[in-house]
């Protein structure tokens, strides 16, 4: 798992109650902590959701927690339990290598384009790359406000669905969503517990800063 990965931000919720916001390697502990305190899977079930995307998340701390280490080598350990920490042969190494420069971040993938497109790109200072690079920038610069607030509606919209469908003016709350209606919004959603409504406060914040 990578470091990014684990470092996500997620929220736990037992019911309407929130327990924890945190990186995913806190969340994926804390859950372990709990099926070992509740063995008998008698409680209220813990919903994980990501705080990016408002997805509830289907975690398993069994087969993501990393492994505890190994023990150190000591003699007359045969050799084969030792071969998989052997490291690379160069002719291996280079077999293996992902194409790209992966130092500086840089990943190949397969980009199709008319000739008309590859002749322009070809053209431009730096070549293909440099240029396709450029205009995803500026693209990205141009709409970021755009691209926040439509991000942030869409997690919010999944949250909601899955902690509030049941709930008093969920219908209303979502047209308000859509529509952009701050005060709409929070009226439909006032009566709501006061976690759920914290929670669809923070992933709606970019929605009416924009």
């Amino acid at each position: 798992m990578s470091t990014e990965t684990l470092t996500s931000r997620l929220t736990i919720f037992q019911g309407p109650q929130r327990l924890l916001q945190a990186d995913r390697l806190t969340v994926l502990r804390y859950l372990q902590n709990h099926d070992e305190l509740h063995p008998t899977g008698s409680h209220t079930p813990l919903w994980v959701f990501d705080d990016l995307s408002g997805l509830r998340l289907d975690l398993n701390w069994r087969a993501e927690l990393p492994a505890a280490p190994l023990p150190p080598h000591t003699p007359g350990t045969a050799p084969e339990e030792t071969a998989a920490a052997l490291p690379e042969s160069p002719s291996r190494s280079r077999s293996t290598r992902a194409v790209g420069r992966p130092k500086l971040g840089v990943v190949s993938r397969e980009v199709t384009l008319l000739p008309r497109h590859w002749d322009w790109l070809n053209r431009q200072p730096g070549g293909a790359s440099a240029a396709l690079r450029r205009l995803i920038d500026d693209a990205r610069n141009a709409h970021a406000q755009q691209d926040s607030q439509r991000a942030a509606t869409e997690a919010t919209y999944q949250f909601m669905q899955a902690m509030a469908g049941d709930l008093p003016g969920f219908d209303e709350a979502c047209r308000a969503l859509f529509a952009h209606k701050q005060s709409a919004f929070l009226l439909q959603t006032q009566a709501w517990p006061d976690d759920v409504q914290a929670y669809l406060h923070q992933l709606s914040r970019p929605i009416w800063a924009a």
